[in-house]
């Protein structure tokens, strides 16, 4: 072997598979192995029971082996076998053994012959083996047998691939001699995953099986079908010798007399056999491992230096330890109301860069989803102007009034400034929403303790909820507040003298910035496929024009569509598309883009589409209303046409209304944020550091809130023992010398045989070839 160190190669990659078969991972290595695969019955259970030396492995008709056993042999004075899933116990008994193995595959197979990629673990100690780790796969089958499901053959093509595509695996390619080698399912599926064949060992079972007067020394000799790392035949027994309790030990005696007595295998006999084969495995998995030695301790050193910080915390962790339990309770508080905090303001550490969130998300409540609201319940004009008319009726009575009355006004703006309440109590509801969701999104750290979770949870939620009733009354009292007095003094109040030139007012002020861009970006047009099919354009929404260009170059333009008359329309989700939709129609009824009556724009989420019809608001494009009150509106009986005064009045005071509501608007659009950032978000903030911690303290015993979850403590013993264990591997690795002199891979040989020609053929061009060489 080279030296001592060596020797120590396949234990420690024992160790390493034993460590991350125990927690559940890989630890994303790739540790060297040997996969067995062969066809049903080609004698891979066989050739691991001779490697033992004792019958431990299932036996029957048809599929037997239907989970991966990872099998590890290791030298030893005493004799018996450790399974990974019942440990501490040794199995003497090599039939409690096999018994094992059958139960725990029906365990999570069932006993219908299905198959799982989920590993057994066997560990074999004897003074009869080399250190020497295999797994043995499911031997490959075509056709479903009994309860199997109609795609097996693939499931354990599948499973197979899973482990010997690997570079790390050695692949153990088994064909039964009594079979056509060019047709073997081993070497086939070796070939698709080591075409140079570097990592492919032939053994040829059933030699003693062939008919007579044909032999396989061609093959043994790796004249035939050449392979790099070449073949070893073995003799297995007999299905007879098997019933018959055969003993091994008899069997691997017989075997050495097969190969010694036969004259095609004589002078080969020293290459050939089950021991010869088991210490070759031997020295080829241990100069592999070597090969891979490097990367595999660069691996190793990445990832202990990944588990270092948090193992630090663990070395010394005394879970009942009180003072660690009221410091951890101190620094969990302290740490939640620091992500609370910064969730709100905004930070530069952990951005979600896929969704907005926390203070993003309210800033887009009350900057575009508010004021949104408030336009949404803006006044029907038809009916605003019938209500406008009533109310100077009544407030004249019998007598016919010669002046506009302001308190037609009054009444108005009042009934308007009390619908104004739904929108602000829905804004503060979204506002709640968002800081549910934030808390729970903050105490995910503290999942390592879940009734510490819970707690936190309760308490801040609760204290949302208190401060929501007082943000509400708050709010209902800015309403109120607004109600009270009409101040038809305010600066920006057009009063009566300028009522009959706001139309031409409001004419003038939409295009006082025609040329400002509100907004950018892509947008799909949703148009059937009989017209060209659905398209996204990136759009560019100004103050007095919506364009859409090829992309966000802006060079090509496709359209430019004025806002005249625009207005905005909800539709409904398709069920065949996952985007969200709305539209842009004409009030006139004219034709919007090309012979279309309106344009339907489709956005990835409905945040998308509530952001644009922010955007579109802004630039004086306002949702439709409510279809049937307008068609109500206009049939209504009560509907009566006015006189040419009574019309001017009517007139006047929605002028009048139009500009109070306005101002009444940015008031409450200003005020809103700021009632609900003091009373609500800050109120929270303040309460998460100043009075958490105390409430914390009442709601029960120290000792039980920060009692850790089950997950936790496994998570931390696991952790501790992926540590050690990677720390153990780089030391052995640390004496291994890598200077080892090791048997290098043979050259490359002729491969092309591999199911592409008959055997005959290949033998006819052999014996053509052999024939012209000795003719000339």
């Amino acid at each position: 072997m080279g030296n001592r160190g060596m020797e120590d190669l396949i234990p420690l990659i024992n160790k390493l598979q034993d460590a991350f078969s125990s927690i559940g991972q890989t630890c994303n290595l790739d540790l060297p192995q040997i996969a067995v695969v062969g066809g049903q019955s080609a004698g891979k259970s066989s050739v691991l029971e001779n490697f033992v030396g004792r019958d431990f492995l299932p036996r029957g008709s048809g599929i037997v082996t239907r989970r991966p056993l990872i099998l590890q042999l290791v030298n030893s004075k005493a004799e018996y076998a450790e399974f990974l899933h019942c440990k501490g116990r040794k199995f003497v008994d090599f039939d409690e053994v096999r018994q094992e193995i059958e139960a725990e595959t029906d365990r999570l197979t069932g006993s219908n012959k299905g198959i799982s990629p989920i590993p057994i673990n066997l560990r074999v100690y004897s003074p009869n083996v080399l250190n020497l780790t295999l797994i043995d796969l499911p031997g490959m089958t075509k056709v479903p047998v009994g309860d199997q499901p109609q795609d097996i053959e693939h499931q354990i093509r599948d499973m197979l691939l899973q482990f010997i595509t690997k570079e790390s695996c050695l692949i153990l390619a088994v064909t039964p001699a009594n079979t056509d080698l060019a047709n073997s399912d081993a070497l086939k599926i070796a070939k698709e995953v080591d075409p140079q064949g570097l990592r492919t060992i032939g053994v040829i079972t059933k030699l003693d099986l062939m008919d007579e007067g044909t032999d396989a020394r061609d093959i043994l000799e790796n004249k035939l079908l050449p392979l790099r790392r070449g073949y070893i035949g073995v003799v297995n027994r007999s299905q007879k010798d098997i019933d018959g309790k055969k003993d091994i030990r008899a069997a691997l005696a017989a075997e050495r007399k097969f190969f010694l007595s036969h004259p095609a295998y004589r002078h080969i006999a020293e290459r050939m056999g089950t021991p010869h084969l088991q210490k070759s495995l031997n020295q080829q998995l241990t100069n592999h491992i070597r090969d891979t030695l490097p990367g595999l301790r660069s691996k190793l050193q990445s990832q202990l230096l990944s588990l270092e910080k948090e193992v630090e915390e663990y070395k010394n962790f005394r879970p009942d330890d009180p003072a660690r339990k009221t410091k951890a309770l101190l620094q969990m508080v302290q740490q939640f109301g620091v992500d609370f905090e910064k969730c709100i303001e905004g930070s530069g550490d952990q951005v979600d860069t896929s969704n907005l969130s926390g203070g993003a998300k309210i800033n887009r409540i009350f900057h575009e989803r508010f004021p949104f609201e408030l336009v949404k319940m803006e006044f029907d004009e038809k009916e605003l102007r019938k209500e406008i008319s009533y109310a100077i009726k009544n407030i004249h009575g019998v007598r016919t009034g010669l002046f506009t009355p302001d308190l037609a006004f009054e009444a108005i703006v009042k009934k308007q400034i009390i619908k104004l309440k739904d929108p602000c109590l829905k804004c503060v509801d979204l506002v709640v929403v968002e800081l549910v969701t934030l808390i729970r999104k903050c105490t995910e750290k503290l999942t390592s303790y879940p009734r510490l979770r819970e707690e936190t949870e309760r308490i801040v939620t609760t204290y949302i909820r208190e401060r929501d009733s007082k943000t509400k009354d708050q709010v209902l009292l800015l309403i109120d507040i607004e109600l009270s007095y009409i101040n038809t003094n305010h600066e920006d109040f057009i009063g009566f003298a300028n009522a009959q030139q706001r139309t031409a007012a409001n004419a003038t002020k939409k295009r006082a910035m025609p040329n400002q861009v509100i907004r950018r970006g892509w947008l799909t047009i949703n148009i059937s496929i009989m017209k060209g099919g659905s398209k996204e354009y990136w759009f560019v929404l100004t103050a007095e024009s919506l364009s859409w260009y090829k992309d966000e170059e802006e060079k090509e333009k496709k359209y430019m569509l004025p806002l005249d008359n625009l207005k905005l329309r909800d539709l409904e989700k398709s069920f065949m598309s996952s985007k969200h939709v709305f539209a842009i129609f004409n009030t006139e009824q004219r034709n919007v883009y090309k012979d279309l009556r309106q344009i339907e724009l489709a956005c990835d989420t409905q945040e998308d589409v509530d952001s644009w019809k922010a955007s579109f608001l802004r630039a004086g494009v306002y949702p439709e209303k409510d279809q049937t009150e307008n068609e109500d509106a206009i049939n209504s009986s009560d509907t009566v046409s006015m006189d040419p005064q009574l019309e001017r009045q009517v007139e006047t005071i929605r002028n009048l209304v139009d500009s109070y509501i306005s101002i009444v608007n940015k008031s409450i659009r200003d005020l809103m944020p700021k009632t609900i950032m003091h009373l609500m978000i800050n109120n929270a903030k303040d309460f998460i550091h100043s009075e958490l911690l105390a409430y914390l303290y009442s709601a029960g015993d120290q000792g039980s809130l920060m009692e850790e979850s089950a997950e936790q403590a496994q998570r931390r013993d696991e952790m501790l023992r992926m540590y050690h264990a990677l720390k153990e591997a780089l030391v052995l690795i640390g004496d291994i010398s890598t200077t080892t002199i090791s048997t290098p891979v043979p050259p490359p040989v002729d491969d092309t045989w591999i199911a592409k020609e008959p055997r005959y053929n290949i033998i006819l061009d052999k014996f053509t070839q052999h024939l012209h060489k000795i003719l000339h």
